[in-house]
């Protein structure tokens, strides 16, 4: 998967209001980072589904911990990475 970059965007703190923290950051996709995006989530889904269905057939030995629901986390992370980041997920 490609790298996307992203753009933030955030709403500046009023200057008298020391003690509030800024308001969140907010990534601005393009239509085509997310359709790609989208894309992955699916076929990361359908790629754990297929795992869940041959583990629960026997056909995959082990324990089978499956990532269902979490799709968009992994995609997510693997959008804001910069060239030089490691990641180790478990």
């Amino acid at each position: 998967m490609a790298v996307a970059k992203t753009k933030l965007a955030s709403k500046p703190s009023p200057a008298n209001d020391s003690a509030k923290p800024d308001a969140p950051s907010v990534a601005e996709f393009s239509k085509e980072q997310e359709l790609s995006a989208y894309r992955e989530m699916l076929l990361i889904r359908r790629f754990e589904e297929k795992a869940g269905q041959m583990y629960g057939m026997g056909l995959i030995g082990g324990f089978c911990h499956l990532y269902i629901g979490q799709e968009a986390v992994v995609v997510g992370m693997q959008m804001t990475l910069k060239q030089g980041d490691a990641v180790i997920t478990g």
